[in-house]
């Protein structure tokens, strides 16, 4: 039982870190000074769930932020609703 809770646990967690890391590269990340290492990856997490919440594109995570880098528009529009 505690076995199954625990694989759960990290298959939600791992699906997470997947998404953080195909949408902005986060493995990749050089960012070791200060606070930048801690500030980052909550940064990120606020823009994935952003971008997941828009719906008026049928595009991929990383498409979307792309998009929205590209767009000011689409940008603010993730930013408001």
């Amino acid at each position: 039982m505690i076995g199954k809770g625990v694989r759960s646990h990290w298959g939600i967690e791992n699906n997470l870190h997947w998404q953080l890391d195909v949408s902005f590269n986060e493995d990749d990340s050089r960012k070791r000074e200060g606070y930048a290492a801690q500030n980052f990856p909550m940064l990120n997490r606020i823009a994935l769930n952003l971008i997941k919440h828009e719906q008026s594109k049928r595009r991929s995570m990383k498409g979307k932020r792309l998009d929205a880098g590209w767009n000011n528009e689409y940008l603010l529009k993730i930013l408001i609703n």
